[in-house]
């Protein structure tokens, strides 16, 4: 268990060890957005195809996927978080800055594989230790919190990235060097400022077995699972930007545009699931992404691309940190790094088919198709939510 008394005081109403792990979310992730938002039009730059980016991007998530269990398995076994975040965190500030020497759609991947490596090893430790660290009933709000700094991260490093553009246009290997520095300061405040949250021996995990996570869990697992099929890279949503005309060097300030809605509302949205139920949520937000994806398929007007992302960053504060308090509150507190590995698992590994058939809809029928496909996915996905509540809930 956290040692609340040791750990009791706060920032800005904020656990401190949360805090702090969301500075170090906010950097890190200031980097990885920074390279994201130009990713798509370096790869094209190299000659890559609409397949091509989304199968890298796919391979890259998927591949490290079996990482996010077997770190969050571990542990738990050993009763330890914070080496594996340290680990994961110093391969993005390390390979960041090597895309600049890249030359070919084949080196991209093989340092976008090796990064994500690093996401794979961190990602459940940490969800872990943001559970641990939680006030009582104030999981969604942690969660919130926590998803709102790692995308006010998404916001400068888009915006970083546009300024950089614009004073050197295509001059992608500038914003790769510059990107290095924020994670690097991640990094360093991760190592001084956060606290392991200790579990008391007897909590430690011992074996695992199918038998210790309720039947709820794996149902949800499910239908993560269907709608995640239809979630495929946001990679496409940038190139389908540009396919209806806005220029390349205002492709950053989409996600800005994305990522600054999904701050504003993650921590009201985790606080409005902690006092009316996580499913509701979820339920409203893959709704949301149904009419969004619509909305992409149909579109060829800019200014309708641009609201769009808006109501995705909004898609975005509904779901991501609201579901891992749902998966939280699904498993026991000595397996909740398995449990939470296993979750981000099946999300990164869904995320390889489901960009191979967007990739392949793009190319091979229309640039409407893999947004349909989508909308429908996560339309499916809200009716079988809306019976697991129903469910789960007595009703």
């Amino acid at each position: 268990m956290f040692d609340r008394k040791q750990n009791s005081s706060r920032i800005l109403g904020i656990e401190k060890n949360i805090f702090f792990i969301g500075i170090t979310s906010f950097l890190t992730d200031t980097t990885t957005k920074m390279i994201y938002a130009v990713m798509p039009l370096f790869l094209m730059s190299l000659g890559a195809s609409k397949t091509e980016l989304s199968l890298i991007e796919g391979i890259a998530e998927s591949s490290a996927s079996l990482l996010k269990a077997l770190s969050g398995w571990w542990s738990d076994k050993i009763g330890k978080n914070k080496p594996f975040m340290i680990l994961g965190y110093a391969f993005t500030a390390l390979l960041s800055p090597l895309f600049a020497f890249t030359a070919t759609p084949l080196q991209v991947l093989l340092i976008r594989f090796t990064e994500r490596v690093g996401k794979g090893i961190r990602t459940a430790p940490r969800d872990s230790l943001i559970a641990g660290s939680a006030e009582t009933g104030g999981r969604g709000k942690s969660f919130g919190f926590h998803k709102a700094m790692d995308n006010s991260g998404a916001i400068l490093g888009p915006l970083a990235a546009f300024g950089i553009l614009m004073l050197f246009p295509k001059a992608y290997s500038k914003v790769f060097f510059i990107a290095a520095i924020p994670s690097l300061l991640g990094l360093l405040t991760l190592i001084v400022f956060v606290k392991e949250a200790k579990k008391e021996k007897k909590d430690k995990l011992e074996r695992i077995k199918v038998s210790d996570f309720h039947k709820d869990y794996y149902l949800f697992l499910g239908i993560v699972f269907l709608f995640t099929l239809g979630n495929s890279t946001d990679a496409l949503l940038l190139v389908k930007a540009c396919d209806i005309g806005i220029e390349e060097t205002f492709i950053p300030v989409l996600y800005l545009v994305f990522n600054s809605v999904s701050v504003l509302c993650s921590v009201p949205a985790g606080m409005l699931s902690d006092k009316i139920g996580r499913e509701r949520i979820i339920i409203f937000g893959f709704l949301l992404y149904s009419a969004i994806y619509l909305g992409f398929g149909k579109t060829s007007s800019p200014s309708v691309v641009i609201l769009l992302f808006a109501f995705y960053g909004l898609y975005s504060a509904a779901t991501d940190g609201v579901q891992k308090a749902l998966v939280s509150d699904l498993i026991p507190e000595n397996k909740r790094g398995t449990g939470l590995g296993l979750y981000n698992c099946i999300l990164g590994f869904t995320l390889l088919p489901a960009s191979l058939i967007a990739g392949f809809l793009y190319d091979h029928i229309n640039n409407s198709a893999p947004f349909y496909f989508g909308a429908a996915m996560s339309f499916a996905a809200s009716v079988l939510l809306y019976g697991f509540y129903k469910k789960r809930n007595g009703k």
